[in-house]
């Protein structure tokens, strides 16, 4: 995910971001949208998709953007896309979407274009969803954008509304004793903004797991769990090289 890049852009810039966040938030859907959603087996569901953009070491200005489709429940690799791009936007904390989101919205559209029936029914993404400074992150921006249900899978926990990573949280993280055990984050306006899951028996540290659109967060977290042979979601484990 984001590097942190020098500079920052003018407040006018910023402003404007905030707007585009502030407008497409009132389109985010935050509950189940499809018949695969809410059943416990997720029949129906037969392509899952992951997005990441990764980076060229000592580099802040190349990435590698991917795309990729696997087979549900096989997690079969059906279709990977990763191209190179040049990053023109500097690293922002809140505004992840817009250093990023261009290329990945680019690779689902050209997917769309490419290979319509591999579309995927859902997309994880490697960042937050409604876990974010202005409840619009980089899941729910590219869910809005693709019309696709996201959910956001992070590594580390965001650190708002009041939400910590301090020595309660890690409490809770230590009763989370198998995969699939999760709690949520509830911030300090009471709303649940995501879920901490133990992704996998053999994992210790947890995944922060958020609504992107048009999914509820209970099936975005049973979901994460069955996606992960490993701590992450496979979708979005290995982005392919570029090629």
């Amino acid at each position: 995910m984001a590097r942190k890049a020098a500079g920052k852009p003018p407040e006018e810039i910023l402003l404007d971001w905030k707007r585009e966040q502030a407008s497409l938030k009132a389109r985010v859907v935050d509950r189940d949208t499809e018949a695969w959603q809410r059943d416990p087996a997720f029949s129906g569901l037969q392509r899952v998709g992951g997005v990441d953009v990764s980076f060229v070491k000592d580099d802040s200005g190349s990435a590698c953007a991917s795309l990729v489709v696997l087979s549900y429940p096989e997690l079969e690799v059906l279709y990977e896309d990763c191209r190179m791009v040049t990053l023109t936007a500097p690293y922002v904390s809140g505004f992840l979407a817009f250093r990023e989101l261009p290329f990945l919205v680019d690779a689902v559209q050209q997917l769309r274009q490419r290979e319509p029936r591999l579309m995927p029914q859902v997309l994880f993404v490697d960042g937050n969803g409604v876990l974010h400074h202005r409840g619009f992150g980089v899941a729910c921006h590219l869910g809005v954008l693709t019309d696709l249900p996201c959910i956001g899978v992070a590594k580390k926990l965001l650190q708002v509304d009041g939400l910590e990573n301090n020595a309660l949280h890690k409490e809770k993280i230590q009763l989370l004793k198998a995969g699939g055990d999760s709690f949520p984050l509830m911030g300090g306006s009471g709303t649940v903004l995501g879920r901490a899951l133990r992704s996998h028996d053999h994992s210790t540290k947890p995944l922060y797991v958020s609504v992107g659109h048009k999914i509820s967060l209970e099936a975005a977290v049973r979901l994460t769990h069955s996606c992960c042979k490993f701590r992450i979601p496979e979708p979005v484990r290995q982005p392919p090289s570029p090629g």
